[in-house]
């Protein structure tokens, strides 16, 4: 099949048939066309000049044809070329991703983005370090209180019953051993 007979006009009910240009239905006049006396010419624009533009855009149309002919067969080429070199379309999207991440990563607003999230997880760590400080100064502060202290002590005696003089297989001696109806573990 010769390609010059092809009707390439991928709008066409004939599309890559073998139809010859002289039985082409192109000639055959249809019913609301342009240039049918039917539809009347725009104002300003002679029957010649419309004349002139449908030749025009016949031309365009198979031009657009016949370069879409050749970037079909171009990329079928290129299909046929990658699945010889074994790029399948999952390293082709692999390797698109990385640059694509490259390219984020050189761009100037992930650097901004980037620096700024630094300076505020710096901001946010030095915070934290000085709340953590804080309490850590208010338990030492309240260990030494005197309500803790009683309340160390009372856990203690009651360690002590529970457990005895040698629970972890030290000597346990809290300060009062012997509790008393007045002054009762808890």
């Amino acid at each position: 099949m010769d390609p010059a007979s092809q009707d390439i006009n991928l709008n066409s009910p004939n599309k890559g048939l073998g139809v010859e240009r002289s039985d082409s239905l192109s000639d055959v006049p249809v019913e609301g066309a342009v240039g049918n006396s039917v539809n009347p010419l725009p104002p300003g624009l002679t029957e010649e000049e419309a004349e002139e533009l449908r030749t025009e855009l016949t031309r365009v149309e198979e031009e657009i044809g016949t370069l879409r002919q050749v970037l079909s067969a171009k990329e079928k080429h290129a299909a046929e070329l990658k699945r010889k070199l074994g790029l399948s379309p999952l390293n082709e999207l692999r390797q698109n991703l990385t640059k694509g991440w490259q390219d984020v990563q050189t761009s100037n607003a992930y650097k901004k983005t980037q620096e700024t999230l630094s300076q505020a997880g710096q901001k946010t760590s030095a915070a934290l370090s000085t709340v953590g400080t804080a309490i850590s100064r208010r338990l030492g502060d309240m260990r030494n209180s005197p309500t803790f202290k009683s309340f160390e002590d009372k856990v203690g005696n009651l360690k002590y019953k529970v457990v005895g003089p040698k629970g972890n297989g030290e000597a346990v001696t809290p300060t009062d051993t012997t509790p008393t109806q007045e002054n009762p573990p808890f």
